[in-house]
């Protein structure tokens, strides 16, 4: 438990010491679970691991810096850490000509004011950010909203909005009939 306790302390320094701070990058220990009862000592521990970065470089030193931190950090008591790291998402990128034209799409619909073009980036992870990576296209929002707790998505208190249902099927179908008119 304290070897695995002392990890979870190192890898809380790696942004913050090997990352250059205008790069956006997360390592969260989310997961640990280490022991039977109380009054025995643990022989085995298990962390888990969620690492975000919008760039492949930073993902790479993530990976190398986790590595080596919880294989000397574990040495270091005596012990021994196997790091399985199991590569995540990828980061979505859009491409500029399907955005552009989602976009104006969006805009025919429901006008300029209640359509924004780019927003903040999100350290979320998102499935569609591999098939990006094999055709061009663009992952958007359709303007559901924020919950009341302030969480966008991915929250057990998070409740869809179902009055957006209709502005979504416009906005697919509208999509489709423009795309296979060009």
């Amino acid at each position: 438990m304290v070897v695995a306790a002392s990890i979870v302390m190192a890898l809380q320094t790696i942004v913050a010491r090997n990352v250059d701070p205008s790069q956006p990058a997360v390592v969260t220990v989310g997961f640990m679970h280490a022991g039977t009862a109380n009054n025995v000592i643990a022989s085995t521990a298990k962390l888990e691991l969620s690492v975000r970065s919008f760039s492949a470089e930073v993902r790479a030193l993530l990976k190398k810096r986790i590595t080596e931190l919880a294989e000397t950090q574990a040495a270091s008591y005596g012990g021994k850490a196997i790091v399985d790291y199991i590569e995540g998402y990828p980061v979505v990128v859009n491409s500029d000509d399907e955005t552009d034209f989602a976009v104006q799409v969006a805009r025919e619909l429901v006008g300029d004011d209640k359509v924004v073009a780019q927003t903040n980036i999100l350290m979320g992870s998102e499935d569609f950010a591999f098939m990006l990576q094999k055709r061009s296209g663009t992952f958007l929002r359709i303007g559901n909203g924020v919950g009341e707790d302030g969480c966008m998505v991915h929250n057990p208190h998070y409740d869809f909005n179902d009055r957006n249902l209709s502005v979504g099927a416009a906005f697919w179908t509208r999509l489709a009939e423009r795309y296979l008119s060009r």
